[in-house]
């Protein structure tokens, strides 16, 4: 504890005033609660969704995009756009991505693309875009989100789980090739989120006593939760973490 009136220099910031971030994924769910989150920091915030419509009730600081990630040429366009409008591009959330649960003996060809389209080639693309801007201004962080069941089996997650296989590995690669540049790689792997999109299955008590059992804190994670985590790796505060897969799953994936 310093007894002087100036702030220690040493102290974290999580302080996101003056940064651009753009938000993938952004019209509902984990995606909406982290504009509100990286907004509330101080960064002005473009959150893109295939329907910017979506996002008309958005608070101050958040800026609406049309994206659709499996579309290559609207995604350098959209990322353009941004930098055009407002001059930098300092975060990017890759937080758009699908979540459907099929048997492995189930899954058609049409699953497995449907999902890899988004979770892994869309992504990439998105990375790609954003990091080729933040590598010539010098600084950037590159958040993708990722997913507990990257690093264990979960049943009847086959193709998800390999999709967000690929995230990790795509942040470990990413943060080789332009942390050296200032420019930050990392991913957030959430459990089981309680979002509109999940409150059906996880108001099932069956079901949600049977997640529960898993995760030694006791319960599911929030929206906030997940937020927390990708503001702390947006900031200063998370300037030495590169390359790392961030587990907000209460401990399930210690077992």
């Amino acid at each position: 504890m310093t007894t002087s009136d100036t702030p220690d220099p040493a102290l974290p910031s999580f302080d996101l005033a003056g940064r651009v971030a753009l938000v993938t994924g952004a019209s509902r769910g984990i995606g909406r609660g982290l504009i509100d989150a990286l907004a509330q920091a101080g960064a002005t915030v473009a959150a893109a969704c295939r329907n910017p419509d979506d996002l008309a009730d958005a608070g101050p600081g958040i800026l609406p995009y049309a994206l659709d990630v499996t579309d290559t040429d609207q995604i350098t366009a959209t990322v353009n756009e941004i930098v055009a409008d407002h001059g930098q591009l300092d975060i990017l959330v890759a937080n758009a991505g699908l979540g459907d649960n099929h048997p492995a003996v189930d899954v058609t060809p049409e699953d497995w693309d449907r999902m890899m389209a988004v979770n892994l080639k869309g992504l990439f693309f998105t990375c790609q875009a954003a990091g080729r801007v933040m590598l010539q201004q010098g600084h950037g962080r590159v958040i993708a989100m990722s997913s507990q069941a990257s690093v264990v089996g979960i049943p009847d997650h086959a193709v998800y789980a390999a999709s967000k296989g690929g995230v990790n590995q795509l942040v470990r690669v990413l943060a080789l090739e332009w942390g050296p540049h200032g420019v930050t790689v990392n991913g957030v792997a959430p459990t089981f989120i309680r979002t509109p999109g999940t409150a059906e299955r996880l108001d099932d008590p069956a079901f949600n006593a049977s997640v529960v059992d898993r995760i030694p804190v006791g319960h599911v994670g929030s929206i906030s939760d997940v937020a927390g985590a990708v503001v702390y790796l947006a900031s200063d505060a998370g300037r030495m973490v590169n390359g790392s897969i961030l587990m907000v799953d209460g401990g399930w994936t210690a077992r």
